[in-house]
């Protein structure tokens, strides 16, 4: 099915174009350099996409092509333009990546962002109606294992319109200068300048400084470790779970504790998540390995610096050797992890403590007698707030990251539910996706429309 929807689905480039700020950057602001958290993560680039049906026309084609071409013509206008004043005040995003001494910093040379307009054959409702990652990906303006060596540009842009009138935003952002945090904010400023907001309206952006509070380290690597890694994207299978509200009610329940009476949702579908994949695992080697969960942590309000720009996130560690592990004891697990973590990284002299952990958990995750996921949430950083002039979006999401172990959570649209991208070595994945405590509480691929 999937196939044939792919090759009836044609995405045609109409215009590529590189959109530059439109003011010069300021001397003193040319150079940006890298932190040590920035060092860290991998040399890829972050998808999203979201979606804006056009609720009018929706499933129809635009009564002619006149009035197609000047949607077209007018929203381009309006992005390009956006952008352009946008990247004024993330000036970073339109600069190039160089290194010196192995130290990584970005020119701010005002080189500019990728901008692609394509033009997709059929309703954007053929793709709400049952999402798939091939689907998805042919809206992005680039792979997401792409390099900066390899594109030229640290952002990237492809906005696809749909004959019904319908719209869909790719953005690209080289992971090596945004986080989710920070993807969010540049989202939500593209889109309020859009609606023409005031400049001082904008949420706070702070390049620069994280590097001089937390200055990168020779130890640190920025390769994703080999036991992480697919073999090749046909091993890694993506799937996505739908977390509803009352679900997440009912999930919340069953994971309380005396230890956790409050379990959050990020806590209980993470940890439900890292139940079944241990599950998976143990059910195709026979025998249970020790395991491992770093969930990805948004450190501003633990070092107090909350407008700071790039990549301010470092892994929690949770461990466990549970054979027989319950979402309760793994829900208390989390929880223990994260408070001693907020306590011990808390401090601001703790730069030196900081570097040795990104260090350790590199190692950890290197290690192969081991089994290590990877958690990433990308909920309450606003992505659904990016309105343009034409409504928010009726959907966020990203088609999936082909590497192996790796959960991503994206809050739904109406801020309560979980959307979870899971990409796992298709035998684990064969296993997790007809786990029946999985399927109890979360709903594979439903529709978006």
């Amino acid at each position: 099915m999937w196939s044939k929807m792919c090759s009836e689905m044609m995405v045609k480039v109409i215009n590529k174009e590189t959109v530059t700020p439109s003011s010069s950057t300021l001397h003193h602001l040319m150079t940006s350099n890298l932190s040590v958290f920035d060092h860290f993560v991998p040399d890829l680039y972050t998808p999203l996409l979201l979606f804006y049906p056009n609720n009018s026309t929706t499933d129809h084609k635009i009564n002619t092509v006149d009035h197609h071409h000047s949607m077209i013509t007018e929203r381009s206008k309006l992005l390009k333009t956006s952008l352009s004043e946008t990247l004024n005040h993330f000036y970073p995003f339109a600069g190039r990546i160089f290194s010196h001494n192995n130290i990584l910093s970005i020119c701010c040379n005002d080189n500019g962002a990728a901008f692609i307009q394509t033009r997709v054959n059929c309703p954007i409702s053929k793709v709400l109606e049952k999402p798939h990652p091939q689907i998805l990906n042919q809206l992005l303006p680039i792979d997401i294992e792409s390099t900066f060596e390899s594109t030229g540009y640290l952002l990237l842009v492809q906005v696809n319109f749909f004959e019904c009138g319908g719209l869909a935003i790719g953005v690209s952002i080289s992971h090596k200068i945004a986080d989710g945090f920070t993807r969010g904010t540049f989202i939500r400023s593209w889109a309020a300048m859009g609606l023409g907001s005031d400049v001082a309206a904008l949420p706070a952006a702070e390049f620069g400084v994280s590097a001089s509070l937390y200055p990168p380290q020779d130890l640190i690597t920025n390769s994703l470790p080999t036991s992480m890694k697919s073999v090749n994207n046909e091993a890694c299978v993506q799937r996505r779970f739908v977390f509803d509200a009352s679900n997440i009610v009912h999930l919340k329940s069953k994971a309380t504790s005396a230890t956790v009476p409050n379990p959050t949702r990020v806590e209980v579908v993470s940890a439900l998540i890292w139940k079944c994949a241990m599950e998976a695992s143990t059910s195709n080697l026979g025998f249970t390995r020790p395991a491992n969960l770093h969930l990805a942590t948004n450190m501003r309000k633990v070092l107090e610096h909350p407008t700071l720009m790039g990549n301010i996130v470092a892994p929690v560690l949770v461990k466990t050797q549970e054979t027989d592990a319950t979402l309760q004891s793994l829900v208390a697990l989390l929880r223990e992890a994260i408070e001693e973590f907020k306590v011990k990284y808390s401090n601001r002299d703790s730069r030196d403590d900081i570097c040795q952990h990104l260090n350790e958990s590199m190692d950890i995750m290197g290690k192969n007698d081991m089994n290590n996921y990877l958690c990433s949430s990308w909920c309450r950083f606003g992505f659904y707030e990016a309105n343009f002039g034409w409504g928010n979006p009726s959907w966020v999401t990203h088609p999936g990251i082909p590497i192996n172990n790796v959960i991503v959570l994206i809050e739904t649209k109406d801020g309560e539910g979980i959307e979870a991208i899971l990409s796992f070595k298709g035998e684990d994945m064969a296993v997790i996706e007809t786990n029946k405590e999985l399927l109890a509480y979360g709903s594979l691929n439903p529709t978006v429309i």
